[in-house]
């Protein structure tokens, strides 16, 4: 028997697909799938589909698809490296703990965790996998996502009141959306936990789609200095390279 013979068609198709993805970063359109394929756009967005489940791809903002979270580890893994200085600088500079995190299928995964030096602080697990809806993180790495991604995610995980101040209906998110692209930064007042507050900025320069936060205790981060947090977070992490480019994923 050949090795032809033991070729599975559907298993190829994939492969082509899983080719296209890892060699336009940027990702495709579901037309620009099935014409590189020769298949059918729907049977094409079948594959896509599952592939996005499994978090191999992930939907682009113009609604293509392109290389998701589980076949980046390489690159992320170089991210969170050549960030830890900025992040630590961050830490140091204002007191706090500073968490790097991406967005990991439906929930926010925590990529770095620099623990503020103070006895009271505020820091989730490295590897906690936590809501979108009442974290800092989770809305700024939202608010890169079409709205109908971000109501298929909130449906799918639900909206539970982690705190009273936690924002448990889709249009009222939506809306927080809307501020947060607007002002470039989220804003987490006690939504994840009461007496904490959390600002956060995506992280710019990188196909990756990450982003950098600062979580403090109420006392410590009031609401007047949060736009002055944000200037600092921005100033350190500004000089990011774009470490999406296969030409710079080197150790």
């Amino acid at each position: 028997m050949t090795e032809a013979n033991y070729s599975i068609r559907s298993v190829q198709r994939v492969c082509d697909i899983l080719d296209l993805v890892q060699s336009q970063p940027e990702g495709l359109s579901l037309v620009a799938f099935a014409t590189a394929t020769d298949l059918p756009k729907s049977s094409v967005f079948r594959y896509l589909a599952t592939l996005e489940s499994r978090g191999y791809v992930e939907r682009t903002e113009d609604g293509g698809y392109r290389l998701g979270m589980a076949l980046s580890g390489d690159r992320i893994d170089i991210l969170a490296r050549r960030l830890r200085p900025q992040l630590i600088q961050l830490r140091d500079e204002l007191g706090e703990t500073i968490n790097l995190g991406m967005l990991d299928g439906s929930r926010v995964a925590y990529l770095d965790v620099i623990e503020s030096k103070s006895s009271i602080r505020n820091a989730p697990r490295a590897s906690a996998r936590e809501y979108i809806h009442c974290t800092a993180l989770g809305k700024v790495l939202a608010s890169t996502r079409p709205d109908d991604d971000v109501t298929a995610i909130l449906k799918a995980e639900g909206m539970p009141a982690v705190t009273r101040n936690t924002i448990t209906d889709v249009s009222t998110y939506l809306e927080e959306l809307a501020v947060t692209r607007a002002r470039g930064y989220a804003l987490d007042d006690q939504e994840n936990e009461i007496g904490g507050r959390c600002v956060a900025v995506n992280v710019p320069g990188t196909k990756l789609r990450v982003a950098v936060s600062l979580s403090a205790p109420i006392s410590r981060l009031s609401v007047d200095a949060v736009a002055s947090v944000v200037d600092t977070m921005r100033a350190a992490i500004s000089q990011v390279s774009d470490f999406a480019d296969p030409q710079n994923l080197t150790q």
